[in-house]
């Protein structure tokens, strides 16, 4: 299996790690995801197995897990890997952490077994459309009955986020993305969240590790502060 490389969370996980930092500080996705699986409570997850899907240097695991789920990260990358290792290693609360579990691999190519996952997570991540049909195949294999499978993507039709989007990739095709998605038997939420930074610098440093230097010196020169409302896709699927 031959990963592609994330153009910017391979390059610079630090900056990513920032970046992660400030994205949907109101936990709008998570609810959003909770709504679809009809789960509420203290520990929402609790008795469900989820994997993460390209789990980076493993920012979402703690709090899977912390609401309950056993949780596997699969990650390509060995870099990435690592930190994500590290990460659940460092944890405090062995009780959360032991339910945690990071492998090395790609969604082409799950390291599971065949219906051995209830939910399913890919936040920018490998599922952008056309062409990731290798990884729903995966999908397919390994969800279980009932189970459901989230990808958050970007919604580029509308915020002002998706308007730096468009400008900057003016050939990417969103209303052919959702096509694409639909066709597979996919449904959408639409979210409205935000990024919400600590300082200009922070959101600086984070608007030039999503866009090349000419585009992201538009976006700066004619945005103030340190947020941006940014539009996503929930897409999911139930089986």
């Amino acid at each position: 299996m031959t990963a592609i490389p994330s153009p910017n969370i391979w390059q610079d996980p630090d900056g990513y790690e920032l970046e992660n930092r400030g994205v949907d500080p109101d936990g709008t996705i998570e609810a959003a995801m909770l709504r679809t699986l009809g789960r509420d409570g203290e520990a929402p997850l609790t008795g469900l197995d989820l994997v993460d899907i390209g789990c980076g240097s493993g920012y979402h695991l703690p709090r899977f897990a912390a609401l309950g789920a056993q949780v596997v990260g699969v990650e390509p990358h060995p870099p990435l890997l690592t930190r994500a290792r590290a990460r659940v290693a460092q944890m405090r609360d062995a009780t959360v952490r032991d339910r945690i579990e990071v492998r090395e691999g790609g969604a082409q190519a799950l390291p599971l077994p065949d219906r051995s996952v209830d939910v399913a997570h890919a936040r920018w991540a490998y599922f952008f459309g056309a062409g990731c049909e290798p990884g729903l195949a995966e999908l397919d294999r390994v969800m279980r009955p009932g189970a459901t499978a989230f990808v958050i993507d970007n919604d580029a039709t509308r915020s002002t986020f998706g308007g730096w989007f468009t400008r900057a990739w003016p050939t990417y095709d969103a209303l052919g993305v959702e096509r694409f998605w639909r066709r597979q038997g996919w449904s959408v939420e639409r979210v409205d969240m935000r990024w919400a930074h600590a300082t200009r610098a922070d959101l600086e440093q984070v608007v030039r590790l999503e866009f090349a230097p000419d585009a992201a010196d538009r976006i700066l020169a004619g945005h103030d502060g340190t947020e941006v409302d940014y539009a996503v896709n929930l897409w999911h699927r139930s089986w």
